[in-house]
């Protein structure tokens, strides 16, 4: 079946190379260097040390061809990285960069090392590789593509698909899965998606046990937006509701996620929050708020992760969440001091400890074709607390709450 998908990919693309195809080639290059300290309880600083250095390089090559109602889309990403963090597991709120680096759990395997070592790995990975068929109210998209759901602006409870962690920097590209998608325009603008993600088991196996299969309608009720979904997940089912509504000048979004797990077990995620942007002084100021209630998280944390519930567990090792308490809030505000300079700040708050994750940038865009970015994370809190250091074994040994300086550049040719 995978000799098949690759075959009717590679037929689509020969097809539309053609002289009459319109077609254009693009790449980008990024270069992003982090510096941590850790805190003295950490785990990685007691078996190597502390500050750790980390280095990716990344060149992403793109390409996009059109032919009357087909379209064709292949993005290649050969990616370097070298590090103190490379084979040690992160904290998952300290989630800076999520360049895929495997395919383990997709349908196709596209991704190859090129070379690795103690301290470093160099790959190449196809993050695109799709076929679009348009008609009329219809679309079809057949391959790997990026699929986002859901109005989160720091939690994304309703985004099952290669979510982007709260501080994550690099989001240009969101990670491709293998999937069928079905969309349909109807009259009003409403429409409606049907969509297919397929995926490997722990074993490598092709199986509907691994698969999402859902559905979602999206339409308008006087002023705001309504989006209504069902599917399934893995082995469970997944019921969302959301809506968009302007407040003024601001824009209210809610979504609300209900899982009935294998078991029976019902858990419910949720986020409200509330952008707005203004003129202060002259600068364009954009601010936002949201809350997040985590159905799959505890109320206080174990002397040690393998203590936490499974269903957390499971979507922790998926990608799919990174908090492991229930309770947060998120604060944010941009800033644009000049035309060509703009900061960030963005405050997260766990609710039940108290303990804080605080990010601030500062992103120079010198032209279109560039963009150099500079940040810092740090967390406040005590070992033992989210943001302070999850414990491994009590608040004797934990792991994150680390500070990071991070600098990122890109450049599009």
């Amino acid at each position: 079946m995978l000799r098949r998908i690759r075959l009717g990919l590679m037929v689509a693309f020969t097809s539309l190379c053609t002289p009459a195809t319109a077609a254009d080639i693009d790449a980008r290059f990024k270069a992003f260097g982090v510096g941590s300290a850790l805190p003295e309880r950490d785990i990685q600083r007691q078996l190597i040390g502390t500050p750790l250095y980390d280095m990716n390089l990344d060149l992403r090559l793109m390409f996009a061809a059109n032919k009357g109602g087909f379209s064709f889309s292949a993005e290649n990403t050969t990616l370097y990285q070298n590090g103190d963090s490379l084979a040690f597991f992160n904290n998952p709120q300290n989630t800076l960069d999520q360049s895929p680096t495997d395919d383990s759990r997709r349908i196709m395997d596209l991704t190859w090392t090129i070379d690795d070592g103690d301290r470093y790995q160099a790959l190449n990975r196809m993050d695109r590789l799709y076929v679009r068929y348009s008609n009329g109210p219809y679309r079809v998209t057949l391959g790997r593509q990026a699929v986002s759901w859901g109005s989160g602006i720091a939690f994304q409870p309703m985004d099952l698909f290669s979510p982007f962690a709260p501080t994550t920097v690099d989001r240009d590209f969101k990670a491709g899965d293998d999937l069928i998608q079905i969309e349909k325009l109807n009259d009003g603008g409403s429409d409606i998606q049907l969509l297919v993600v397929g995926r490997r088991d722990d074993q490598g196996r092709i199986t509907g046990q691994a698969h999402s299969v859902a559905g979602k309608w999206h339409g308008f009720v006087s002023l705001g937006e309504v989006e209504l979904v069902a599917g399934k997940h893995y082995v469970d089912q997944v019921y969302a509701f959301a809506v968009r509504y302007p407040l003024g000048g601001a824009l209210l979004r809610s979504d609300w996620v209900g899982t009935r797990l294998r078991s029976g077990d019902w858990k419910l995620s949720a986020i409200v929050n509330l952008d707005y942007s203004l003129v202060v002084n002259d600068h364009n100021v954009y601010v936002f708020g949201e809350y997040f209630y985590n159905g799959f998280g505890v109320n206080d944390l174990p002397d040690s992760p393998l203590l936490l519930p499974d269903p957390l567990k499971e979507r922790l090792a998926r990608g799919e969440v990174f908090s492991l308490m229930k309770h947060y809030t998120a604060l944010g505000a941009s800033v644009e001091w000049h035309p060509l300079v703009t900061q960030t700040l963005t405050v997260i708050t766990n609710l039940k400890d108290l303990s804080n994750l605080i990010q601030t940038q500062v992103t120079y865009n010198p032209g279109d074709h560039q963009m150099l970015e500079a940040g810092v994370v740090f967390s406040v809190g005590h070992p033992g607390e989210e943001f302070g250091g999850v414990p491994l074994a009590g608040s004797r040994l934990t792991s994150g709450g680390s500070t990071q300086g991070y600098l990122r550049w890109v450049w599009y040719f």
